[in-house]
């Protein structure tokens, strides 16, 4: 399926499924080389990290856990730029090698508002990991850590990624078709 429509959008493939798992598997091990001995605790951020994370996880060779947080900062097709915290951590992250699992870094405001909140409870580090990264349109300084793929600055749904919260169960990612 090279096209596909989401709501009221047509949307062309853009990663097939078969890179982004390539991507996926060289991250997990890089992730299990550098925290070998160190049981990191992954921190999947909802909604669009959780087919990530979850991929993420069952690739990766070393003692884990994970849990979840649940920013946002989007609406529609566009980021707000306002980030709210709408699900917080229970777990005590004191000594912890933390793993923010994003789904995609474009502004970095999300990312930069997660990694200050978290060293706020004295863990031993924390990293982010991304799937996708748009290096254009960053307005803010970060470290990245681990990152699968850097994309150019286009829409694009599938693979937990959504549209108005759709299209997320899509194997592909696809970028918004030109009108």
């Amino acid at each position: 399926m090279d096209t596909v429509t989401v709501k009221d959008k047509t949307f062309v493939i853009s990663i097939p499924e078969a890179e982004i798992k390539k991507r996926v598997k060289a991250v997990a091990e890089q992730i299990s080389r550098e925290m070998e001995g160190k049981n990191p605790l992954l921190l999947g951020v909802l909604n669009g990290a959780f087919i990530f994370a979850a991929d993420l996880m069952r690739e990766l060779t070393i003692p884990c856990e994970i849990s979840f947080v649940k920013l946002a900062s989007y609406q529609g097709t566009t980021s707000t730029g306002k980030v709210t915290e709408v699900l917080g951590i229970n777990e005590d992250l004191t000594g912890r090698h933390v793993i923010i699992v994003e789904d995609i870094v474009d502004t970095g405001l999300t990312m930069k508002r997660m990694v200050e909140t978290l060293g706020t409870r004295n863990p031993a580090s924390v990293s982010v990991c991304a799937l996708l990264v748009k290096p254009d349109k960053l307005q803010v300084e970060l470290d990245l850590k681990y990152v699968a793929m850097r994309i150019p600055n286009e829409f694009i749904v599938g693979y937990g990624l959504d549209y108005d919260q759709a299209g997320r169960g899509l194997k592909d990612i696809y970028v918004l078709a030109p009108e």
